[in-house]
C-alpha cells in the first residue's frame, strides 16, 4: 500500500501571541466545502436572507453572550458559506465554560463552543475544522474590519470565499 503524503498545515495562529489577552479579534468560520447553506445574498442593494442553518447560526451567536461574560460579539455577518465576527475580549468577567489554556485560547474556545451549539441543532457538523483570525491592532484596523462586515454582502460576488453552489 502506498501512503499518500499530505501537505503540512501552516499554523493559523500568530506565533508567541497570547490569544487570551484583552483585545479585538476578527474571526471567519467557513462551512465545510464552502456550501452555501447559511444565507442568500441578493438584490440590487444586496440583502441577506437567512436560511434555516443561518437562523441557527444567528441564534447561537447571540446565545453565547450567556456563556462568555468576558467576550463581546461586537459585529457579525452571516454570509452564504461563512460568518465573520468581531470579538472583543475584556480582562474582566469569566466564561462559564472550561477555562482557556495556552493551546486553547478564549478565541478558540468561543469558536469551538459556537460550532458545538450549532452542530447540536443541525444534527451534524457543517463547519470546516479550523477558522481564520486576525488580531485587530488599532482603531484604524478595527474600522476597516467593521466596514468589511457591513460591505461584505455588497461585495459577495467578488469575495474570495464566493462559491456558486446550491445550499
Amino acid at each position: 500500500m502506498i501512503e499518500k503524503e499530505f501537505p503540512k498545515r501552516k499554523p493559523t495562529r500568530l506565533k508567541d501571541f497570547d490569544y487570551n489577552q484583552a483585545g479585538a479579534y476578527f474571526v471567519t468560520v467557513c462551512t465545510e466545502h464552502r456550501e452555501n447553506i447559511l444565507s442568500v445574498v441578493g438584490g440590487d442593494a444586496p440583502q441577506i436572507e437567512l436560511l434555516p442553518y443561518g437562523m441557527i447560526v444567528d441564534r447561537c451567536v447571540n446565545q453565547l453572550r450567556n456563556f462568555y461574560e468576558d467576550i463581546t460579539v461586537d459585529r457579525y455577518v452571516i454570509m452564504p458559506n461563512h460568518i465573520h465576527v468581531i470579538l472583543i475580549l475584556s480582562d474582566d468577567g469569566a466564561s462559564r465554560t472550561s477555562p482557556p489554556t495556552r493551546q486553547h485560547s478564549r478565541v478558540s474556545s468561543f469558536v469551538s463552543t459556537f460550532k458545538r451549539f450549532c452542530n447540536k441543532e443541525y444534527g451534524r457538523n457543517i463547519w470546516q475544522t479550523s477558522f481564520h483570525d486576525h488580531i485587530i491592532r488599532d482603531r484604524e484596523d478595527y474600522e476597516k474590519h467593521v466596514r468589511y462586515i457591513l460591505e461584505n454582502p455588497m461585495q459577495w460576488r467578488y469575495d474570495e470565499l464566493y462559491c456558486e453552489n446550491d445550499g
